[in-house]
């Protein structure tokens, strides 16, 4: 839907794509889909599910035997997206490094995403 020949929607680290393909081979899933939704103290969240069966119009990105599914209203938001996958002493979770991002909460969860205006200025500048 936003695609741009030649370059991917999102992008993923090996670290994500070996996980993301783990998580595909232990539950016999087909993908992850990512997505964003209203929420949290930003405005707004990423969601990942399981996906067993490819939606019509889902941007579908495969990487390393990975395969991340984009739903179609959160495809304009994660243009430009790298998933990453870290692990610390605490915590192991994916990381979302979203040029698209104007703000976001102390802990990371939630986001608040730039304007048009916002988008256009850094597509002037680059």
């Amino acid at each position: 839907m936003f695609a741009i020949p030649g370059k991917q929607a999102v992008s993923m680290t090996d670290r994500a794509a070996a996980q993301i393909s783990k998580l595909m081979d232990q539950g016999g899933h087909k993908g992850l889909r990512i997505g964003v939704k209203k929420g949290g103290c930003a405005g707004m969240e990423y969601t990942m599910d399981y996906v067993d069966e490819v939606a019509e119009h889902d941007e579908v990105v495969e990487q390393n035997g990975a395969r991340v599914l984009i739903a179609p209203m959160a495809q304009m938001f994660l243009f430009g997206t790298e998933i990453d996958y870290e692990t610390s002493l605490l915590e192991s979770s994916f990381k979302f490094r979203n040029p698209n991002v104007a703000d976001a909460c102390g802990c990371g969860e939630s986001i608040n995403f730039k304007t048009v205006d916002e988008l256009q200025a850094d597509q002037g500048s680059a």
